[in-house]
């Protein structure tokens, strides 16, 4: 239900009303993100402002590398943005900073009408905000998986489930391949699932005659020369159907159930790659890094997300690559992996209502469309699914949203992703598989 409070029609009037007053008041919202320049937001801000003329906008690209120190910094020395982006798994750590979504805002507008003798007229709404069901409806599941989340506006009060952020764009870990190493090995098509995927990297690998890597099949099996390992091996565990977590956030994999069996066979098939004593060796930590092997076609194939398309095309413009959707166990649940940004609205910020009703503005079908355009993003939403699906870079993502997972890392998910990489370190230096998968565990439970 919208309320409309009292109108004023400023010919004949001879003071302010509250209406003129909201809507005239200008106001800055000051934008953090990374990755994206101002360019890729121009067109909604623009189309804000058209309808609210009295906000403006300050918006500044930061480093990835940056962006949490000066994010924290800022908020500390009273300096931070009404709005910023976080990454899907950092959202436990910064919900003290975040205010969450209200169930309405009061926001206040203002329309010109009359032909002749023009007058303006000035309104505030109170609109009711995204709601539990429509967040399930517009967007894939993942997101409410990730944004919805208890909350207690104080110690008194009764938790409920809020919405804390909402995205623009959703990413997904894609299988990279080089066209051309293919081509040469005579394997036709990408492989589509894992037990094709090991025999094609069996015919890939080159190994000299001291033991040497000459051609990798895939860059796969190691912990630090591999970007974004810690996904791979999550994703291994989620499509083996291990349980990561239980009903209130606990990781759950390696305890001494199913879960921690299925979870030691993933490991075991990851770290199988990186093992000179398997049939599918192919890589091990003396390759360099996995991104450029890739791009000086020394392997075929590279994991990564819909980025690393203008980063591979940057490094070495004449790389013949494709993207093809990740490998799935044959016969079992098709699970795909979600990395994406989110943006969320500052607890400290002095227009929360405008903030969060350009946040909403910005999600919405009929405006994101700009902005997945001009970033060349994969999208969130339901409804625009369909509009990527035959796009060259974005198909193989949009193809896999609906099928995307993540799992809740607790208040600080670097502290997951080093216990990953510890654990895949482990198991190449032969620990007993069951307590790496142990170690792993506790390490996260300690972040929670």
């Amino acid at each position: 239900m919208v309320l409309l409070l009292p109108i004023l029609i400023l010919s004949g009037c001879g003071g302010s009303s509250a209406a003129q007053t909201l809507a005239t008041k200008p106001v800055t919202l000051t934008i953090w993100r990374v990755f994206d320049d101002d360019s890729t937001f121009q067109s909604m801000m623009s189309a804000y402002q058209a309808i609210h003329p009295n906000v403006s906008f300050s918006y500044k690209e930061l480093r990835y590398d940056e962006y949490e120190d000066e994010l924290i910094r800022a908020f500390a020395e009273g300096e931070g943005p009404d709005i910023f982006s976080l990454h899907n798994t950092w959202i436990g750590e910064y919900e003290s900073l975040i205010e969450p979504l209200p169930k309405s805002l009061t926001i206040a507008y203002s329309q010109t009408r009359g032909t002749i003798k023009k007058e303006t007229v000035y309104t505030i709404e109170e609109e009711p905000t995204l709601s539990e069901r429509s967040l399930k409806a517009d967007f894939v599941d993942v997101v409410t998986q990730d944004v919805l989340r208890p909350y207690k506006a104080n110690a008194k009060a009764q938790s409920e489930d809020r919405i804390f952020a909402l995205p623009l764009s959703m990413d997904t870990l894609a299988l990279y391949y080089n066209k051309d190493l293919l081509d040469a090995a005579g394997i036709a098509e990408p492989p589509s699932t894992w037990t094709e995927f090991q025999d094609d990297v069996t015919e890939l690998t080159k190994i000299g005659s001291n033991d040497q890597i000459l051609q990798s099949g895939a860059a796969m099996g190691t912990s630090q020369n591999v970007e974004r390992a810690f996904d791979l091996v999550s994703l291994l565990m989620m499509q083996n159907g291990t349980a990561m977590t239980d009903s209130r956030n606990r990781p759950t994999f390696a305890n001494e159930t199913d879960a921690g069996l299925l979870a030691g066979e993933a490991v075991r098939f990851y770290t199988d790659f990186a093992n000179p004593l398997k049939a599918v060796y192919t890589w091990n930590a003396d390759q360099p890094d996995s991104f450029d092997a890739f791009v000086n076609g020394n392997t075929a194939f590279f994991f990564g997300y819909s980025y690393h398309d203008a980063l591979l095309h940057a490094a070495n413009s004449k790389l013949d690559f494709g993207i093809a959707r990740i490998p799935q166990i044959e016969g079992g649940k098709t699970v795909n992996y979600a990395n994406y940004w989110v943006e969320t609205v500052a607890k400290s910020t002095d227009a929360g209502d405008w903030a969060w009703d350009f946040v909403q503005f910005t999600a919405k079908e009929d405006h994101v469309g700009d902005y997945l355009e001009a970033a060349n993003k994969p999208t969130a939403l339901r409804a625009l699914l369909s509009t990527q699906l035959d796009d060259e870079v974005l198909s193989a993502f949009a193809g896999q949203a609906l099928t995307a997972d993540s799992w809740y890392k607790g208040s600080d998910a670097q502290v997951a992703e080093d216990a990953f990489l510890g654990l895949i370190d482990a198991v190449l230096a032969g620990d007993e598989q069951a307590d790496a998968l142990k170690e792993a565990q506790n390490k996260v439970s300690q972040s929670l």
